[in-house]
Parts: C-alpha cells; structure tokens; sequence
C-alpha cells in the first residue's frame, strides 16, 4: 500500500518544526523515564488518581442544543513528579458539553487533541456536537497541556499528564453519575487515548483514530520527520555525553530489536513501489518557500575506549538487526532527504562521521520514543474487544510498515480501514469516526448491561 500524496503534499505546505530546542533537558528525560515504568503497569497506579480527585466547574453556557460547562483541575502529574511541567500547564482545563435531554442512559466520551488542536472549537464543531444530535451521547474535550513540542521530552511529558488527567476526570464522571464512560482521539489524540486507557482499572470502550501503536515511526520515517529539527538533535547528541552514558541504559523497551528489524525489511521491499513515489510529487522548493539553509557540520563524538555507543546499548547482539533496518531507511529517498542526504553521500572522514552520528541520533531517537510511547510497553486494557481502531490506508503521517499491530498487542481488539490517506481522512471521514464511537459503546452496553 502506498502512501497519500495529499498528505505529503499538505506536510510541504507547513513550515513549522518539531523539537526545535532539542532533547529537552537530562535530568527530565530520566524523571520521565522512571515514571513511565510506574504508569506502564495498571497495578503499580490504582492510588495514583483517587477517586475523589477534586474536579471544579467554573461556568455552564446554555446553547439551543446543549449545555458547555468549562472546568478545571490541577494536573496529577505535578503532585507525582513535582516540577516537570512548566507553570502554565500545571491547571488542566476542559469542556464538558452535554445534552439537553438524555436519550438513554447518559454517555460521555473524552475526547483527547490531535498535534495542533488548540483549545475545543474543532473537536466541539466536528465531534460533539454532531454526536448530541445522532445519538444525544455528551462529550468531554480535555486541552492538551502543551500547545506545542519544543523538547522530544514535551511528548513525553504530555503523556504522562494526559494519562493521569484522564484518570481524574474518568473517576469524577463516575461520582457524578455518568455512565458509560469512553475514550477517544484522533491522530496523537487517539494514541494518548490509548495510553490512557491502558491504566484504566475497568472495561472502557476505546476508539483511537489515525494512530497505530508506537510514535517512534511518526518522527523517524513519516513525513512529520521533516519536520523534525535534526540538526539541533544531532548536535546536542554529539555534544552531551549524558545521552549515550546514562539515558541509553534507562530505556526498558527497546523496539529496534524487534520492530525496527521488521521496519528494515518492509524499506527493502516496498520502498521502490511506495515510499519512493514520494519524490514524483515534484514540487519546487522556491514556490512553497521551503528552501533549506545549509545545515552546520558537526563532528562526531569520538568513543572513549570501551563505552559502547548508542546502537550497541539499544540492540546487544542484535546489531546486524540495526544496521539491516538504518541502511534500508537511509536508502530510502525521502528519508535520506530528512537526514541531508547531501551529507550521507560525501566520502571523506567528514561525511562518514556525520552518516555515523545520523544513525546514532536515529537510533536514539526511536529508543526513546519507543520507551514512552509504544504501546507494548504499558499494561493490555482490560476488554479489547471494546476496542475499535479507525486507520487509513495511505496514512504518510502513521506509518504502519515494520511496526508491531495493535491486533498482535491487544488481542481482539477490532481494526477498521478507510481508503485514503491521514489529512483526506481528518477532512472527510468524521462521520466514521463518530459511526466506530457509536459501535464500541454498543458493544459495551451488550457485553455490561449492569455496570
């Protein structure tokens, strides 16, 4: 399956950056990392959110076919690990939109944002209320706490939040009476949907829309990964020693053992009919303005005698499995584009120590985002047959190849495809999505009439 050239059309079009100051700083990395094996096990949180975690109403708005009560709470995470998030994040606020009139029992589905989703109007226009008046079902849309990922460790940071902020509201919605209670998101919002179900301790109706089960793929090989500041991220990884001495070795999941090995197969197969139609979207650079400027050379950090570097720590004795994966990813022609395959082609000492850092910094990449994100990594939600997962076929933006499937880490869950790609998918199938919402909470009514 290809990819969508909408989607690489419409990334080509955006010129924002993706983690433009860098790693983010050590010393949060390694908080975060150590709380990520807290939250990964169901068990190990049932007293981190009690159940009567203060939830407060601060206005109600009354509409012709609803009511938007907008709340707030101090985010759970700042109590478990104190200073992590930055002052203005610290207060989770949300809307809370509600019918008039209940139907029949009265449901509530959380709704987490997508990357760039600020603030509700989007997913109260297109979600919320059209879902009061199919089926009078009333919505939660909690913000994200950050409006955007300047350090790779701010996606970690949000997840962790947004899993703890679910926790508070999920509990808060039960003492008030609603009932049944989902989760939902689209893209980024589906997959920090999906952590959050994995902590919760009942049966819970998820519907992830447009994600898969790991990020890493998003930052390494989708198209977002030309968003990505590689440049800073290489240079602060050649510069700081921490990241190869001390974070490496904090890392529990390490997917290129497994995925990465099957990402390097798929590249090898399918990169001459799929990935590499990529380049036919012959679009110049001067007209979208897209013109990069020469990036700064950087030397590579020589090993000290005896330190094994970043590819060794993470793969052990499965480092011709890395190598087979980062040979076929950089051969690919979009990717070798993301990593300046200007460089990757120069011989000489020069460009064989910046294709060595690339490859370090890639690795470290996916390492780290595998640790955090993927979902193998954190407890199996309790009923996966309440599961049920929208993708598209031609996602650009999630890719699937290589990557371990949902069906194979939840067992039972349901996976349903749309034709097209991420963008066309967000634009025109909302209705599918809402229809996959309306399924699962059928299903769960089936399964747990007396809940």
């Amino acid at each position: 399956m290809g990819v969508s050239r909408l989607d690489v059309f419409y990334r080509k079009l955006l010129l924002t950056k993706l983690f433009i100051q860098g790693w983010g700083k050590p010393d949060d990395l390694k908080r975060i990392f150590e709380f990520r094996k807290i939250i990964g096990d169901r068990e190990r949180c049932k007293s981190l959110v009690p159940k009567d975690y203060p939830v407060f109403i601060d206005k109600v708005e009354d509409e012709t076919d609803c009511k938007i009560h907008e709340g707030h709470f101090i985010s759970p995470l700042e109590h478990q690990v104190p200073g992590i998030m930055p002052t203005e994040c610290v207060q989770a606020r949300f809307q809370f939109i509600v019918p008039k009139t209940w139907r029949k029992h009265r449901p509530v589905c959380i709704h987490l944002a997508g990357t760039g989703d600020h603030f509700f109007w989007r997913r109260r226009t297109l979600m919320a209320r059209p879902m009061i008046k199919e089926t009078g079902m009333a919505s939660l849309l909690l913000e994200n706490p950050r409006s955007s990922l300047k350090n790779v460790s701010d996606l970690f940071v949000m997840g962790g939040a947004l899993i703890l902020e679910s926790a508070a509201l999920l509990n808060w919605l039960e003492r008030e009476g609603y009932w049944p209670l989902g989760m939902t998101g689209i893209s980024m919002g589906g997959h920090m949907a999906s952590l959050a179900v994995t902590n919760w301790p009942k049966p819970i109706p998820l519907i992830p829309c447009l994600s898969w089960s790991t990020a890493s793929s998003v930052f390494t090989t989708g198209v977002l990964s030309k968003a990505v500041n590689w440049s800073e991220l290489e240079k602060q990884y050649a510069t700081h020693t921490v990241y190869e001495e001390e974070i490496i070795r904090m890392l529990e999941y390490c997917g290129v053992c497994t995925d990465s090995f099957r990402m390097g197969q798929d590249f090898v197969k399918n990169s001459p009919s799929s990935l590499d139609s990529l380049s036919d979207l012959d679009l110049p650079a001067g007209i979208l303005n897209l013109s990069r400027p020469k990036k700064e050379r950087v030397a590579l950090r020589p090993q000290p005698s005896g330190r094994p570097n970043a590819g060794e720590l993470l793969v052990g004795r499965d480092r011709d499995a890395l190598d087979h994966m980062l040979s076929a990813v950089s051969s690919s022609r979009p990717h070798m584009d993301m990593l300046h395959a200007e460089n990757l082609m120069r011989r000489g000492g020069g460009g064989a120590q910046r294709h060595s850092l690339q490859r370090e910094s890639l690795c470290f990449m996916k390492g780290v985002m595998d640790e955090c994100t993927h979902i193998a990594n954190f407890s199996v939600p309790v009923d996966p047959s309440l599961i049920i997962v929208v993708q598209a076929k031609e996602d650009a933006y999630v890719p699937r190849a290589g990557v371990r499937s949902l069906q194979e880490i939840w067992p039972g869950c349901e996976v349903r495809y749309i034709n097209g790609g991420h963008v066309s998918a967000y634009l025109f199938k909302q209705g599918l999505f809402r229809r996959a919402i309306y399924d699962a909470y059928d299903r769960f009514l089936q399964k747990y009439p007396s809940v």
